[in-house]
């Protein structure tokens, strides 16, 4: 379950790497010949076969990537801004839906405002940091701005306990990077070494905005990417990170000083609000925080400072004057990212709304975008999926009967949310008015860090939702053991009330399919029916798993998406396994929805073809090279290209389809 998000989520938002587009005005179709290239075999390159066409159309200059999502977002965003210009145009009675919606977009496109206020929200945050003087000091200050969602130096948040799913429990792992992540510092190579230095002068530039003389600037700099270096050189791996058992630290709070030495947890604890009744915390890294620790008594109490100062500024310059808006943008959108248009205002603002008052805009948005006939149609294609799945089970003659009871009970009692959660959020508590806009970011980031703190010593809430209706995504939880569907990616092209079942389940492939998969790839499957983390693998299947998963690593690894740069199929083994799971049990339920009916074939593919095509349509995607190197670098999923190839490639149905030759052995466990 994802942890805290921060006044950086909020931040992200308004980056491009999820930039939207103008609305089309003809529906978008799951199968769309005039992006076809046909001159290239299916054979050979399905992606290009299905999507070739498109891959001529240009990147508008606001986005490091273009495709079908964009579209989707597009037509979303369009029902939404036209939900807040309504509300922020009248000033509704206090405490509604409506004020708080309209308010918070109201202050965010003021830019008079913005400009007027400055820093000066932040000058009590600079004044305390200036204070800090001791490592127990500095800590309490990171709680403190944890508080108001300005993380620093670490990660913390509350969760679902791994090993006991029906309680929650505080964690800490491992962060306080500008940068994208560890190998951003430490990689080898001329073009690594670039991206450092404009970090560098990023940094500089940004303090020199906030008021620094240009050589205190580029020594603060300087400082800042030394602290951040050791830091990461204190951080585990994006592979290292996923694997859950060792990242699994339960630790009575009695025991913390002992576990990182210099560390003062109770400042920390304290500051923060953590409550004593809390005997035990999670530790995700134990190494992170011993060296955390030493670096608080090795680092002078200075850079420590000038470190939080930017870390401030890091996460609130989206929400400050243009110059910092612009500065943010040069460095995270157009060098890191590959746009060279920063987006219109009133996406950025629509961005952080989304996330401040997601549920609130939801209530609004599903009301326009999401039919009580959509919802059944998509919980029936879950039964249908689910039935699939049950099969392939069945079926492995890898796994053993005891592997297979167990698979078989986490498959019956894995929920699907669909839609729109039956429980709306409460933001009764959260006051939001026409003040300058950082201060509402502030007032949103502070409200949902007390909310999640309040879910301590309570119930686990298994009708919580972790995205939005609006949101075009969807996920599987591991320690709740379901899957989530909201409204906002049960769109066309992925889904479409009206359209055929081979567009349907060829396009929510990579949605249902792909979901249900990860409660049983390389991580999913050590958490049992209940969502603990528990071994339920006899050990011969556990190995046998492993090594059908280590040719899928090896599938990916192979895959060259620009010259030299090569896909690691250990960092998106999760990724590719429901993917290629995902397509297995999607065609499969495609065939149970549909049999004993006549398919006519439709503009001259077969039903067969057309629920191919519609999953590589649903992949459409260009993206700058930029965007492409940051993916492979940091993200567990796969370029969209090697999303489609890869799945194909492991699925004989698909070369029938398309007349292909018989493909060497595929690679696949479900």
């Amino acid at each position: 379950m994802p942890l805290h998000r921060t006044f950086l989520a909020l931040a992200l938002a308004a980056l491009p790497l999820a930039a939207q587009t103008p609305v089309r005005d003809k529906p978008i179709s799951a199968v769309d010949p005039a992006y076809m290239n046909r001159a290239v075999s299916p054979c050979k390159d399905f992606y290009e076969y299905a999507n070739g066409a498109f891959d001529k159309v240009p990147i508008p200059g606001e986005y490091s990537s273009y495709g079908v999502n964009e579209e989707i977002d597009a037509r979303n965003e369009a029902i939404l801004k036209r939900i807040l210009d309504s509300t922020s145009s009248t000033h509704e009675a206090p405490g509604t839906i409506a004020q708080r919606v309209g308010d918070f977009y109201a202050s965010g496109m003021d830019k008079a405002l913005i400009e007027k206020t400055g820093l000066q929200p932040l000058a009590p945050l600079f004044k305390a940091i200036g204070e800090v003087k001791t490592p127990s000091e500095l800590l309490a200050e990171i709680g403190r701005l944890d508080q108001m969602g300005l993380g620093a130096g670490f990660g913390f948040g509350v969760r679902v306990d791994d090993k006991d799913s029906s309680a929650m429990i505080a964690g800490f792992y491992q962060g306080g990077l500008g940068l994208p992540e560890r190998g951003y510092y430490l990689r080898p190579g001329a073009e690594a070494e670039a991206t450092r230095k404009a970090y560098v002068s990023h940094v500089a530039r940004t303090f020199e905005l906030a008021g620094d003389a240009p050589a205190t600037a580029q020594a603060e700099a300087a400082a800042v990417m030394g602290l951040e270096t050791k830091l990461a050189e204190a951080s585990r791996t994006i592979v290292e990170l996923r694997d859950p058992q060792t990242n699994y630290h339960k630790v009575a709070r009695a025991d913390l000083p002992a576990l990182a030495p210099g560390f003062d947890w109770n400042a920390f604890t304290t500051a923060v609000g953590l409550p004593a009744s809390e005997t035990h915390v999670l530790v995700g890294q134990p190494a992170f925080y011993k060296a955390f620790g030493a670096l608080m008594a090795s680092e002078p109490m200075a850079t420590w400072r000038t470190y939080l100062r930017w870390h401030v500024l890091h996460a609130a310059s989206p929400y400050l004057g243009s110059a910092f808006v612009h500065e943010s943008f040069a460095f995270y959108g157009k060098t890191l990212s590959g746009a060279t248009e920063l987006r219109p205002r009133w996406k950025r603002v629509l961005g952080a709304e989304n996330w401040a008052l997601g549920f609130d805009l939801g209530q609004l948005y599903v009301k326009a975008a999401f039919s009580p006939e959509a919802k059944a149609k998509v919980i029936e294609m879950v039964k249908y999926h689910k039935e699939a799945l049950r099969a392939r089970i069945l079926a492995a003659d890898w796994m053993d009967a005891a592997t297979k009871q167990q698979a078989l009970k986490k498959l019956d009692t894995m929920r699907a949310k669909v839609g729109y959660p039956d429980q709306w959020r409460d933001y009764s508590g959260l006051v939001i008015s026409r003040q300058p806009y950082i201060l509402n970011v502030e007032a949103a980031s502070t409200f949902a860090f007390r909310r999640m703190l309040a879910k301590l010593g309570k119930p686990v809430d298994r009708n919580e939702w972790d995205m939005t209706p609006q949101t075009n995504n969807a996920y599987y939880d591991p320690s709740m053991n379901e899957i989530v569907l909201p409204a906002g990616i049960l769109q066309p092209p992925f889904f479409d009330v009206k359209a055929d079942d081979a567009a349907n389940y060829g396009a929510l492939a990579s949605t249902i399919g792909h979901e249900m998969t990860h409660g049983f790839d390389d991580q999913g499957r050590q958490y049992d029916w209940q969502g603990n983390l528990k071994n339920w693998w006899t050990p011969g299947d556990a190995k046998r798993f492993e090594a059908r998963a280590n040719h899928i690593v090896q599938q990916y690894d192979a895959f060259e998406v620009l010259p030299g740069l090569h896909i690691n199929g250990k960092q998106t083994l999760g990724e590719n396994i429901a993917d290629i799971g995902g397509l297995r049990v999607s065609y499969e339920a495609f065939k149970l929805a549909t049999k004993g009916k006549h398919l006519p074939s439709i503009g001259g593919f077969t039903p067969d073809q057309r629920f191919f095509i519609a999953f590589a349509q649903g992949w459409r995607t260009n993206q700058r090279p930029e965007a492409m190197k940051l993916q492979v670098q940091t993200d567990v999923h796969s370029p969209v290209r090697w999303r489609v190839i890869g799945p194909v490639e492991d699925l004989p149905e698909f070369g029938q389809a398309f007349g292909c030759k018989p493909a060497p052995a595929a690679n696949a466990i479900w």
